[in-house]
């Protein structure tokens, strides 16, 4: 009798040590990919919410930019920024930004992106850049419009097509 109440009560303690080991050692899920940053939306640009992860949103606007023939000149895992080049004269934007006398004039088009999972915020800010690339180089933000926002809306339809996710 008196080794029955000791393996009882040997048992009630492994019991409860190991309940107790249980709920003292749970922890949040570890991340599984780098910390994302958190984006801003400045004045001006555009944002779109997307129903892919960060490397598809790449490879998506890479390809398409292959395609269309735009210069790709920085791609990075949260950011893609291209140039597409303004041949020709253009007193409209000679009239609104000065000439581009001493160099090739370009739109510049960046892309960020951030999220995780089926869930990106990809935003979308472009610029006209006089004389790009020498040492006169005068950058001039422009505000988004229906066409830029078209042309967001077409990398979140691009992107959502090759992703696996369920669309928003």
């Amino acid at each position: 009798m008196r080794n029955m109440k000791t393996l009882l009560q040997v048992t009630a303690v492994a019991a409860l040590t190991g309940l107790a080991a249980c709920q003292s050692t749970s922890q949040a899920p570890a991340p599984t990919g780098p910390a994302q940053p958190t984006l801003d939306v400045p004045a001006g640009a555009q944002s779109v919410t997307i129903a892919a992860d960060p490397a598809t949103i790449r490879a998506t606007l890479t390809s398409s930019a292959k395609e269309k023939g735009t210069t790709v000149v920085q791609d990075q895992p949260n950011m893609v920024v291209m140039e597409r080049v303004m041949s020709g004269a253009n007193p409209a934007l000679d009239a609104e930004f000065g000439p581009s006398d001493n160099g090739t004039r370009v739109i510049r088009i960046r892309v960020r992106f951030s999220g995780s999972g089926c869930q990106t915020l990809a935003v979308q800010d472009l610029a006209v850049v006089n004389n790009v690339h020498t040492a006169l180089e005068q950058s001039f933000v422009l505000p988004g419009n229906p066409n830029t926002l078209e042309s967001l809306n077409g990398l979140k339809r691009d992107a959502e097509r090759k992703s696996a996710c369920p669309r928003f």
